[in-house]
């Protein structure tokens, strides 16, 4: 049997066809890890300088439930930022991974990255504790201790050793302030707390949570249970405290996320679907099940 003489264009079309398999294996690859990466980069396209807490990679199960998905989001110092979304999207479970009190779910596992001011706040020698007195929690609905006004307020600050009543007194007068509340109990502060109102008792525990001298400031659907005149009080109060600390709060009202939010995340089933600034984000959204949600289409 006669060999085939190979000659010189058949190599020069064996090389041309090896390239164009090459090249069209290494686009199938690329296509393949550029689709989780091209909708990550699109969830958080808004560039933060030097950002209070970065999360990175983060994922969160409790047992089989998958309740948080590769989310990637930063966090700007000194705004608000809102996060929005259905029932069961994970909202609150990422607001509670910043100061990890998913800590005391059992069988929680996470994996990823949680970076405030640029410390892990999940390494093995994290300081959780004073993570915990940095990164401060408001809840949904207002949690005094059954104590009087003064104990609640000078409580964190006595867990950290100060016991000088006048330095207490100091703390009790300015953080009462903050909360624009000093005018309204500053004659009864031996009264319970339990006999305030509940938009009193709201802000009384955000003065509580400011005594401790935190950075951030978590909300958890904070007027949730309050009637329209506290909600008010509550959100003129969000927009005077970001001038110290950064607010990130997690709200069902998409119109309260727009009034006083600067950036706004939108979840859905685990996953951060948009994140932008709010006037992007209700105005021009880029994804269409931003925009269904926030026109009411679902959810």
């Amino acid at each position: 049997m006669k060999k085939k003489k190979i000659g010189d264009s058949d190599i020069s079309k064996s090389k041309d066809s090896q390239l164009i398999h090459d090249e069209n294996k290494k686009n199938d690859v690329n296509n393949m890890i550029s689709y989780e990466e091209k909708n990550r980069m699109n969830t958080n396209k808004e560039k933060i300088e030097l950002p209070v807490i970065e999360v990175k990679d983060f994922n969160l199960w409790y047992d089989e439930n998958y309740a948080l998905k590769n989310i990637n989001i930063s966090f700007p110092r000194n705004k608000i930022t809102a996060i929005i979304g259905p029932s069961g999207c994970g909202k609150s479970s990422l607001l509670r991974c910043f100061n990890r009190m998913n800590d005391v779910i059992d069988n929680c596992k996470i994996q990823g990255r949680v970076l405030f001011n640029g410390n892990d706040l999940y390494a093995k020698n994290a300081d959780i504790r004073l993570n915990r007195k940095k990164i401060g929690m408001i809840f949904q609905k207002p949690n005094p201790f059954p104590m009087s006004i003064y104990d609640n307020i000078t409580y964190g600050p006595k867990l950290h050793k100060i016991e000088d009543k006048k330095v207490l007194d100091e703390i009790i007068e300015r953080c009462l302030k903050k909360a624009v509340l000093w005018d309204e109990v500053s004659d009864r502060l031996e009264e319970t707390a339990m006999g305030l109102s509940g938009g009193q008792q709201q802000r009384l525990c955000i003065a509580r949570a400011l005594a401790v001298e935190p950075e951030i400031l978590l909300m958890d659907e904070p007027t949730a249970s309050l009637d329209p005149i506290a909600t008010q009080k509550i959100e003129e109060l969000i927009l005077e405290l970001k001038k110290n600390w950064t607010i990130i709060i997690v709200t069902h009202n998409m119109q309260q996320a727009a009034r006083i939010s600067d950036y706004t995340g939108f979840m859905y089933l685990g996953e951060l679907v948009e994140f932008g600034k709010t006037i992007q984000i209700f105005e021009k959204p880029e994804k269409k099940m931003t925009e269904n949600y926030i026109t009411g289409r679902f959810g």
